[in-house]
């Protein structure tokens, strides 16, 4: 096992009719600024349960935050907060709300001319505004960490950012709130999660026992209550499974002592920079090929994964992996997740070329857990997922 440090200050309220605690967790003379996005939860009730539990806090609000946050739309709220002197952040969404807050945490105390240098240049947020999420869409686990992913639609990228500076002060789990979520954003964030836990464990054995028993039993968690969420999204018991699996995927704790990979989150960026592909589903529209394009440095995660997560006992290391590939693939089209890029656009031809020609103009020239995969080979694996 590598070494490692582990911190995460992020305090979890979790459970039924938590949002009412909002009240005991903002300062009392805080300027806080209600960040959200296109207004579903108007029609819920969880606007209105955010804004009795805040009836005695100075709150504004702001709006609008689309599902891949939009750095122009932030570049408004930023100016909210600049002037009316916010001091204090609540989203109030799921990850893209969330991330376009951490993203307004670290340029509102940002001494730079332009924010975005913030994710170009890779500067690390050591401090930023506080803020706390009400968390309405399992998915990210951005609740509960310290990255995000920003999208500039005029330049047609989507580059990440993060720091021990943007970790939520808190963030409220009500599992209550998915009974309002559609189908295909379900699906999307079992999805989603499922993508974060593989990222971190589909690398290759390093003898960490319980890191790997931590990530595969989120996977078993995530196979079991699937169906039982997307059949009937007021199942309480399956809905807390979900949702704790979701924020368990990606706050830190699985990936700590371990090679992790994240090429199939980068490549999975530049689909929904290019095309707008819902995140999820770049992920498993790249996953696959990735896996079978880079077969030989993972086929022994790979087989340790089918044994565990899908039970295939029988075979050859080769076969099990192989397996494995094949048992995900469909675990994603049972969620009603198509697993190739011709499904979701006919102006596919290219694709690989652009992305490949990209990561070279920004110097990812060693992506993976071995630093060797490089733009050519980044290439090979997009066409593969045509």
């Amino acid at each position: 096992m590598n070494n490692f440090d582990f911190k995460n200050p992020t305090k979890i309220i979790f459970g039924k009719d938590t949002i009412q605690q909002l009240e005991n967790e903002i300062p009392k003379d805080a300027k806080v600024l209600l960040l959200y996005g296109g207004g579903s939860i108007k029609k819920n009730g969880i606007y209105d349960q955010v804004k009795t539990a805040l009836a005695k806090v100075d709150v504004m609000e702001f709006g609008g935050i689309p599902a891949n946050p939009e750095y122009a739309t932030l570049m408004n709220a930023l100016k909210v907060i600049k002037e009316e002197k916010i001091t204090y952040l609540l989203a109030v969404g799921g990850g893209s709300v969330i991330d376009g807050t951490k993203f307004l945490s670290a340029a509102a105390l940002f001494e730079g001319d332009t924010p975005w240098d913030i994710l170009t240049n890779n500067i690390r947020t050591e401090k930023g505004m506080p803020f706390g999420t009400v968390l309405t869409l399992p998915a990210t686990g951005s609740e509960m960490n310290s990255g995000a992913v920003i999208t500039r639609a005029e330049t047609k990228e989507k580059l990440a950012m993060g720091g021990p500076g943007l970790f939520p002060e808190f963030s409220i789990l009500d599992p209550q709130v998915i009974k309002s979520i559609p189908t295909r954003q379900l699906a999307n964030g079992i999805t989603d999660a499922f993508s974060h836990v593989l990222e971190q464990y589909m690398t290759y054995p390093i003898d960490a026992l319980l890191q790997d028993r931590f990530a595969e039993s989120i996977l078993q968690t995530l196979i079991e209550v699937a169906p039982k969420v997307l059949k009937d999204p007021t199942d309480y018991k399956a809905a807390a499974n979900f949702m704790w699996s979701c924020t368990m995927a990606l706050n830190g704790l699985i990936q700590k002592g371990v090679p992790t990979d994240w090429s199939v989150h980068a490549i999975g960026h530049e689909l929904t920079a290019l095309f707008g592909i819902d995140h999820a589903r770049t992920l498993a529209i790249i996953a696959p090929s990735h896996y079978k394009f880079n077969f030989d440095d993972k086929k022994a995660k790979l087989a340790q994964y089918a044994e565990r997560v899908w039970n295939i006992k029988e075979g050859s290391v080769d076969n099990k992996a192989n397996a494995a590939i094949e048992k995900t693939e469909a675990f994603f089209n049972e969620l009603g997740i198509d697993t190739k890029l011709s499904d979701y656009t006919k102006g596919y031809e290219g694709t690989a070329e652009k992305i490949s020609q990209r990561f070279t103009e920004r110097g990812w020239l060693g992506l993976g857990e071995h630093k060797t995969l490089s733009p050519d080979k980044v290439e090979k694996i997009v066409k593969m997922a045509y």
